[in-house]
């Protein structure tokens, strides 16, 4: 009967398929090829953006919470961002075998066209059509950060403290200039003991 419904109704049977693959995660090959699409179509930075639409809004492998947790621990950890959120989603959803094709998927698809257009560009700087392109991909990966900075700022508890330690770093970082480094050392003990004493 069940089969004779999904035969009426192909939506329905496309629906079930989302379903189950919802509920299993991806496969390995399927991480790489999501990751490889997002560091190929993605300008200037804003990746968080995208991984956060790709993971938790369009497939909900993660759940927003998780997700953000996820981006905490990459930008703590010594390295670059993507690459450490890349390790942190592959491992999360397919282990190490994830870990490794989502990492291998948002570097070496990007870096094979960087190469190739860093000979082209040798031979297009001089025109400014150029420059307009690339200052317009600048503006829209401003543009997903600034998504990805709301959506983080909120789910900020709201309490004096949590906001007064996120105000304190946008300062620190934005206005007086403070190095990251430090910002990390000073900033990331206060934070988990903040959250430590917070009850769930």
């Amino acid at each position: 009967m069940l089969r004779d419904t999904a035969q009426r109704n192909p939506s329905l049977t496309v629906m079930n398929e989302a379903t189950t693959e919802a509920r299993q995660g991806p496969t390995a090959l399927k991480l790489f090829a999501i990751f490889a699409r997002i560091g190929l179509t993605s300008f200037g930075g804003g990746l968080s953006g995208w991984l956060l639409r790709t993971f938790v809004q369009d497939y909900r492998w993660l759940t927003e919470e998780e997700f953000l947790n996820g981006l905490a621990i990459a930008q703590a950890l010594p390295g670059v961002n993507v690459a450490n959120m890349a390790v942190w989603i592959g491992y999360r959803l397919r282990g190490s075998v994830g870990a490794f094709a989502s990492l291998a998927g948002i570097i070496l698809p990007p870096a094979i066209v960087i190469v190739l257009l860093a000979v082209v560009f040798t031979s297009l700087r001089r025109f400014d059509l150029t420059h307009v392109a690339l200052t317009g991909a600048g503006a829209a990966a401003i543009g997903l950060s600034l998504v990805m900075g709301i959506t983080a700022a909120r789910r900020v508890p709201r309490r004096a403290l949590p906001i007064a330690v996120m105000v304190a770093t946008f300062v620190a970082v934005a206005f007086l200039r403070v190095p990251l480094i430090w910002v990390v050392l000073v900033g990331s003990p206060i934070s988990v003991a903040l959250a430590a004493r917070t009850p769930r």
